[in-house]
């Protein structure tokens, strides 16, 4: 029996810096083939690395001492003789002397020099750690958005933010290319000019105002969402030191894993699932949420918590973010990255075989992420497609998560939650900021498991807080009002389905009625249909419960990077444990209606943003099909006309009546339908159109159609669309009844 050799000491410590989240000394068995006594030999040699300082071992794991986060604060040391600038980072948890990392600067960097601080983004290169600029430390970044004025010694900007009334001066030489007219991103160079204006280098040329790259910028600015920080603000961020362990729990031992997108800005969530040893518990498992611990940065009173409260929230565009949070917190020590130490407010749950919530434990403490996953890196593992990061991963990390997410399910179909299918599209943007393609997001069971798990602690939190009788913030989501409902009653019964009346309406009557469309030609008009007949969630003190959720109580707990309202439930947890000073305060409470109401309106503000830069993207997106044929469903139907959402984009687009063949159209406002006069041609939620794109406008991001064929047939009486004869028979008798019905309705409107 052969026996693979002994790793030597390098090869040891080259095997940690390739894999930093598998520390284990069955991970480093496991890698290279060891058994029995070779693992004592392995055990041996991993006591000299930790003892001469080349690694550290934490609880069961050793790490390699020059393991970095990906965000830190660096200070720049002299340059070398070969004139290259290095730095050295701020934070260092090895026990040997940190690394020197090289410093790749960019025409538009900042000058920096020895000493300075400057917050880096690190990657490992072949010859080490390098490091690209953020900002440098200590220096708010003022920006402005505007159309550039060419003048004879360089111009003028005039800010599109209408609140913003005053120009921006740009000396000779700091125009850079910028032609006139076009739309500008520039950052303030120094003191104000003459007439007190500030002075401004433009250091991006956006160019036609309505062009997609400056999309997003337009809408920042147009409904007044704050994206530039007070130097106050700054200066806070950049003076907070990383959290100590202190009196906190210990959790650095237990195997946490951050699952996000791939494209995640913050780390702001983890989680852990642990098979539950009690024998009274059988089958049930110990679930572990762990939220940065963002209060202990974000004091009540602060710069920087007078800032947040102001946001409200993070908004996100397809091209970019606006934090609520500057980045040296939100991409730095309030992430949870791999293998840093971060401070925490933890949830440990039990959970029951059946998926109920047997009891939980909030404690505030520090954990080590051991890996940064992807969610569809983590599907493709738990599918059996597992790659070098998830492999050693699958038996004891992402195996119990989904053992847990299963029992969960089985709560949650008794729960009868709303299940809405409604596909979300996501907009793939390129390098030259052009929308690249339009994509619907794959929802796996990765994604679900975490809202769940989510969920759970944001339930947890609300309990808690109940119990000690601390105020705090709701997540309310109320029932729809009666009106919406009958609205709602009067399209399924339309497309041949039911909605029982004369009893209290429950999510488990809508999931009937999802459920019996699901798969049929109304599967995506019962959805919208179901959608728009919900109220929108708001926060506030009082108690109405959570309607979609079907749950008696919620909060938000788990986002505190990017909601205000989180931060309040991590302040209430504090103060109700007594966990600390920076728990919520006395003004946090008397003013909790305010701030409820505040951050409701600044959800709905970022939400409008959002939505209207995806319109705009999308026209773009469609300016250079103008004329084409295309499918979908009408949306929705108002006096004026038809709203159409397209199959392949998922855009919104407006078919005017007058454009609609030869007769006038009456508006049925209760069957939210438009009935022809002559023809009795009828025009409601849900049918198949061909339309033709007849205009795509990108600076408003209206699209405007032709309609063509309704239902599989041309439009009766000719018309811009009329292709082949309207179908005869029933559908001309059906028809006619309606005319019959509407001049009935009519008369009696007029007596």
């Amino acid at each position: 029996m052969t026996h693979n050799p002994i790793p030597t000491k390098e090869q040891i410590l080259a095997w940690l810096a390739d894999n930093p989240d598998h520390g284990a000394k069955r991970d480093l068995a496991k890698a290279f083939g060891l058994k029995g006594t070779a693992k004592i030999e392995l055990k041996r040699l991993l006591k000299e690395l930790a003892a001469e300082g080349k690694i550290q071992r934490r609880k069961r794991h050793y790490h390699d001492s020059d393991s970095l986060p990906p965000v830190t604060v660096l200070e720049v040391l002299p340059p070398d003789a070969a004139g290259d600038l290095w730095a050295r980072p701020m934070e260092w948890g090895g026990a040997g002397e940190p690394p020197r990392i090289l410093m790749h600067l960019r025409r538009d960097d900042p000058a920096i020099g020895a000493g300075d601080r400057v917050l880096g983004r690190i990657a490992k290169g072949a010859e080490g750690y390098e490091a690209r600029i953020i900002r440098k430390i200590g220096v708010a970044s003022h920006r402005v958005v505007g159309i550039f004025r060419k003048g004879a010694e360089g111009g003028r900007i005039t800010p599109i933010d209408k609140g913003d009334m005053k120009e921006w001066i740009v000396p000779a030489g700091a125009a850079g290319e910028a032609k006139d007219g076009e739309l500008v991103e520039a950052e303030q160079t120094g003191p104000k000019g003459r007439m007190g204006l500030p002075r401004a280098r433009i250091i991006e040329r956006l160019g036609d105002p309505s062009a997609p790259r400056a999309v997003s910028l337009i809408a920042i600015h147009q409904h007044g969402i704050p994206d530039d920080f007070p130097d106050d603000v700054v200066a806070e961020a950049d003076a907070a030191t990383p959290a100590e362990l202190g009196k906190r729990e210990d959790l650095t031992d237990l195997p946490f894993v951050t699952i996000d997108p791939a494209d995640a800005r913050d780390r702001d969530d983890a989680c852990l699932v642990l098979p539950d040893e009690d024998p009274a518990n059988e089958g049930g498992h110990i679930l572990w949420v762990a939220i940065a611990d963002v209060a202990h940065y974000v004091r009540p009173g602060s710069a920087l918590d007078r800032e947040a409260r102001n946001r409200g929230n993070s908004t996100y565009f397809p091209d970019r973010v606006v934090p609520m949070l500057p980045d040296r917190l939100s991409g730095d020590l309030c992430s949870l990255h791999e293998n840093v130490p971060r401070a925490v407010l933890a949830v440990q749950m039990k959970i029951g075989s059946d998926g109920r919530k047997i009891s939980h434990r909030f404690t505030r403490g520090m954990i080590r992420s051991v890996a940064s996953l992807e969610y569809a890196q983590v599907q493709n593992a738990r599918e059996g497609r597992s790659d070098e990061k998830t492999a050693p991963l699958v038996d004891d990390i992402i195996a119990p998560i989904y053992a847990c997410y299963g029992a969960l399910k089985r709560a949650r179909a008794i729960r009868q939650p709303l299940e809405l299918d409604l596909p979300e599209r996501q907009i793939v943007i390129d390098a030259a900021g052009k929308v690249a393609s339009i994509k619907f997001k794959e929802r796996l069971d990765a994604h679900r498991l975490i809202e769940e798990f989510m969920v759970l602690a944001n339930v947890a939190a609300a309990e808690e807080l109940e119990r000690l009788r601390k105020p705090l913030l709701y997540r309310v989501h109320e029932e729809p009002p009666a009106d919406k409902i009958e609205a709602l009653r009067e399209v399924a019964q339309a497309s041949g389905f039911n909605l029982a009346k004369g009893q209290v309406l429950k999510t488990a009557h809508l999931n009937r009625l999802l459920e019996a469309a699901e798969g049929s030609e109304f599967d995506e008009l019962i959805n919208i249909s179901t959608l728009r007949s919900m109220t929108q969630a708001y926060y506030a003190p009082q108690n109405l419960g959570h309607f979609g959720l079907a749950l008696r109580s919620y909060a938000h707990f788990t986002s505190p990077i990017r909601r205000y309202s989180d931060l309040i439930v991590h302040r209430a947890l504090i103060a109700g444990h007594g966990w600390g000073k920076d728990g919520l305060s006395q003004a946090d409470i008397e003013t909790l209606d305010e701030t409820g109401q505040h951050i409701s309106d600044t959800e709905r503000r970022s939400m409008t943003a959002e939505r209207d830069t995806t319109d705009r993207y999308l026209a773009a997106y469609l300016s250079d099909r103008v004329g084409s044929e295309l499918t979908g469903r009408i949306s929705g139907v108002q006096k004026f006309g038809a709203f159409v959402k397209l199959d392949d984009t998922g855009a919104d687009g407006l078919i005017p009546i007058r454009s609609v063949g030869r007769e006038f159209f009456h508006y049925d406002r209760e069957a939210q339908q438009l009935v022809g006069a002559d023809t009795g041609t009828v025009i409601g939620i849900g049918q198949r159109v061909v339309v033709r794109l007849a205009e795509a406008i990108p600076i408003t991001g209206g699209l405007e159609l032709e309609l063509l064929e309704l239902d599989g047939a041309s439009l009766p009486g000719g018309g811009k669309g009329a292709r082949r004869p309207f179908k005869h028979g029933r559908k001309q008798g059906a028809l006619k009844a309606k005319k019959r019905a509407v001049a009935r309705k009519v008369k009696r409107t007029r007596k």
